[in-house]
Formats: structure tokens, C-alpha cells, sequence
């Protein structure tokens, strides 16, 4: 049903948004990704779009729909994630990314060699792994062309959970000593916490579930319990160094349930 905002129900904006995208110069498909294409949105959430191009495209000529919001130039949200933006279409808030398939198809080759690369981004504390990409393609809707779609290569599996639970072994040593010992609170439950979301990305590596974000990353890894030491860590040096023990000794059960073990190097 559509609300007093908007003209289209539904069905016919999500037909009005893809086929205007589709038409656009170097634009090769367009997909649904997010909480509406998995189903597990509310009434009021976003809508997220993909748009998937080669070489040719310009996001110029997204911005010339004339659709109200910003819209970054390639590459302003890194290499990987490339950019985008959001919109308003329709009276709904419309979240548009770019997605490079040459790219995409590099990160393929990589993984299926067991290599990836974790880069920097907002509001991912673990950071973002090339990986990504892939993980959008498995759980996307294609509304308008044709993507490639690949299970989770095994050198993946074998691979990805020492590097993600090296980086998890390393941060909780600095949360430890670089901040427990000297009473800094926010710092400590700061790495605490990114070192839970490495540890999560490490088993779900290990399982072959693919990862498009941290939202439900902790859950999903069995890791939701580290919520409880954060929150009892205190505010003295002791109490915070035994909160840091309290957090290793959770993430490391964890990691050995799945089968990930041997001793990362430690900073010094």
C-alpha cells in the first residue's frame, strides 16, 4: 500500500527506480541489496541499490535523474566500497552504490587464491574486506540485467580466519597494555570491542558465511556475549585489566570452538 508521501506502491517504485537506473550509460545491472532484499526490513527502512558498471560509467549521470541528495565521484568511499549516496525518490530515502565488476571480478580471483584486503571505513570497526563485494553479489536481488554469483571459496575458509584472528589476538594486547594498564576506559572497551568484531569475521570465515556488514556480525558468530564484559569492566586499572582477560579468554574459546588456533605473533 502506498502512504500519503508517495505516488507508487511498493512494487512500482522499486520497477521505476531500477529501470531508470538500468538506463543509464555503462550501467550493466541493478540490484536490490540490504534488509529489503534479504526481507528482514522494517516498514520505514531504506532501500538500498546497486548500481554494477565497467569502465565507462560516470555517476554524472545519476545525478542529471535529478533525484534530491549527494552522490560521491568514484572511489569516494575507498577503493573498495567506491561510492555513492543517498536520495530521495518517491518520498523514500534510496541508498545508491556504485560497484565496479572489473573489480569484482579481481576480488574473485583473489579469493578463490585465499587472499583478501581489509581496508578503513566508517562505521566498520573491524574494517572493510574486499570480501565484500562478493558477500553483496550472494545476498542482492538482481532487478534489472545479469551479475555473477560464487559460493565461498574454500581456500577462503582456510585462509581468512588466521588473518582476521591475528588482528583480534593483537588488539586485545593493546587494549590490555596499551590502555587497561593505564586506566584509559573508553580506549580499553573501544578494542575490546574491535577485536570482537575481527574475531567474528574469523569464525564466519572459517563456517564460509560471507559478510556484508558488522551489524549482525557479533551474533551471528556467537559472540553477543562480549557484550557482558564490556559492560563490567569498571573504571580502575584493575578492574579493567581483568575485564581485558575476561575478553580474551571469551574470544579465544570462541575462535577454538570453530577450529582456529595455533599462537599469532604478539606486538611487543
Amino acid at each position: 500500500m502506498s502512504s500519503p508521501q508517495h505516488t507508487l506502491d511498493d512494487d512500482a517504485f522499486l520497477d521505476h527506480v531500477a529501470d531508470r537506473l538500468a538506463a543509464l550509460p555503462g550501467v550493466e545491472a541493478v540490484a536490490l541489496g540490504g534488509s529489503r532484499a534479504q526481507g528482514t526490513n522494517r516498514p520505514d527502512s531504506d532501500w538500498d541499490v546497486a548500481v554494477y558498471h565497467r569502465d565507462a560509467f560516470d555517476p554524472q549521470v545519476v545525478r542529471d535523474l535529478g533525484w534530491p541528495g549527494h552522490l560521491t565521484g568514484l572511489g569516494g568511499w575507498g577503493r573498495i566500497f567506491n561510492g555513492g549516496g543517498a536520495v530521495t525518490v518517491d518520498g523514500r530515502s534510496v541508498d545508491i552504490h556504485y560497484r565496479d565488476l572489473d573489480l569484482i571480478d579481481a576480488v574473485h580471483d583473489d579469493a578463490v587464491r585465499g587472499r583478501f584486503t581489509i581496508e578503513p571505513l566508517l562505521f566498520h570497526q573491524a574494517g572493510l574486506p574486499s570480501t565484500i563485494l562478493l558477500a553483496e553479489l550472494a545476498s542482492n536481488r538482481t532487478l534489472r540485467g545479469q551479475v555473477p554469483r560464487w559460493e565461498y571459496p574454500e581456500a577462503l575458509r582456510t585462509a581468512a580466519p588466521g588473518v582476521w584472528w591475528t588482528n583480534a589476538d593483537l588488539t586485545l594486547h593493546y587494549a590490555k597494555e596499551g590502555h587497561a594498564r593505564h586506566g584509559r576506559v573508553a580506549q580499553c572497551a573501544g578494542l575490546i570491542s574491535e577485536a570482537a568484531c575481527h574475531a567474528g569475521h574469523a569464525v564466519l570465515a572459517r563456517r564460509g558465511e560471507w559478510v556484508t556488514n558488522e551489524k549482525r556480525l557479533l551474533a551471528r558468530a556467537g559472540l553477543s556475549g562480549i557484550d557482558d564484559v564490556v559492560a563490567g569492566l569498571g573504571t580502575e586499572v584493575p578492574d579493567l585489566l581483568r575485564g581485558a582477560d575476561r575478553a580474551r579468554a571469551f574470544l579465544e574459546a570462541a575462535v577454538r570452538r570453530e577450529g582456529i588456533g595455533g599462537e599469532p605473533p604478539r606486538a611487543g
